[in-house]
């Protein structure tokens, strides 16, 4: 079933701005961690931040834990921004006096291990399915047997599929947001691979030996990331004429380069997806599942990965095309949960 919902300016507006709750900070170390690749870490680092207090039956299984997967390049916190964070507020669809909210860093992430820790381009060459069995390590440790609901964004997204093909039934309830399960190719895959060819080809990057950032090809690669998440109906209306535009390209290339990850980190974070495609297993999905994109989404627009035709192979999913307006954010819109935040209420009741 394709649902298109419809967003209200009444109702972006009234998107609250309050602090998220208090959020505690860890980390997890597995032991003589195997990846796909054949290489083994002896001590695999995963950070993660928790909010809220894990309920548990009579059984002693924590019931309540909610795991939201971030995006290529991010970390967990990028889930603490109002725009998001306003579900986990007193009364909100999260609140965190009812859920147990678990926010990792991927493998390659954040504070998490990753190349720039010392291995450089030595490191293991990891993908979803090696971040996604890692997740389950984790999950082992906090002692969450189900998950209540496993979220994810962007590469968040693509995770979750991963992650319900991989380990089905460990997720009670799967909301994904911003992909498709089609293998990770055409244009979704052409602009991460000039962004690698684009930090290899600089000859500061001396073979991932560098000892002055690649600058030159980072700044291809922030390019073609502002690019690829861009809402373009919006930035029409917020800027205009040339000027504003210019004055916005500026902004967005500093805050990219200020931003941007280790430049072997990028690598590492860009190739992840290569072998990405979970479709021929969806069938293995069988708890509730709301699937959502953004008709504005540059990197997985509408008529790309035939989600009609994948939905059917899960039995109890649900798509969610969000129209383009001049208030949705492109690719990003996956972090305003004023977008689809009915839908998640909606799943989470159909899935108790």
């Amino acid at each position: 079933m394709i649902v298109r919902t419809f967003a209200l300016a009444a109702l972006l507006a009234a998107t609250s701005a309050a602090a998220a709750p208090p959020v505690t900070k860890a980390d997890f170390v597995a032991k003589d961690f195997r990846f796909s690749d054949g290489k083994t870490l002896p001590a695999l680092k995963q950070h993660y931040r928790t909010i809220g207090t894990p309920v548990r039956n009579a059984k002693g299984e924590i019931i309540n834990a909610v795991m939201v997967g971030h995006g290529t390049g991010g970390t967990g916190a990028q889930f603490l921004v109002p725009q998001f964070a306003r579900l986990l507020e007193p009364g909100g669809t999260l609140d965190a006096a009812k859920y147990f909210i678990i926010l990792p860093d991927a493998i390659g992430h954040g504070g998490s291990s990753k190349p720039s820790d010392g291995l450089k381009m030595a490191f293991p060459a990891y993908d979803y399915g090696d971040m996604v069995r890692a997740q389950g390590q984790l999950l082992d440790h906090l002692g969450v047997k189900q998950l209540r609901l496993l979220m994810g964004t962007s590469m968040g997204c693509m995770m979750g599929f991963q992650f319900g093909t991989d380990l089905p039934g460990r997720a009670a309830a799967i909301m994904p947001l911003a992909c498709n399960v089609i293998e990770l190719a055409g244009r979704n895959r052409m602009w991460r691979a000039m962004a690698i060819q684009a930090i290899k080809a600089d000859p500061d990057w001396q073979g991932g030996n560098f000892t002055t950032p690649p600058l030159h090809g980072m700044r291809v690669g922030v390019a073609l990331q502002a690019m690829a998440s861009s809402a373009p109906v919006r930035m029409q209306a917020d800027t205009p004429d040339r000027a504003s535009s210019d004055a916005l390209a500026e902004r967005a290339m500093a805050a990219g380069l200020a931003s941007s990850a280790d430049a072997n980190d990028r690598i590492y974070q860009l190739e992840a997806s290569r072998n990405y495609n979970p479709a021929p297993n969806l069938a293995r999905i069988t708890v509730p599942v709301t699937w959502v994109n953004s008709a504005d989404d540059f990197i997985n627009p509408p008529g790309v990965g035939e989600p009609e035709r994948h939905l059917r192979a899960m039995p109890q999913a649900r798509y969610v095309l969000i129209p383009e307006s001049t208030e949705t954010r492109g690719h990003s819109t996956h972090t305003w949960s004023i977008f689809w935040e009915g839908e998640l209420k909606a799943l989470l009741a159909r899935s108790q």
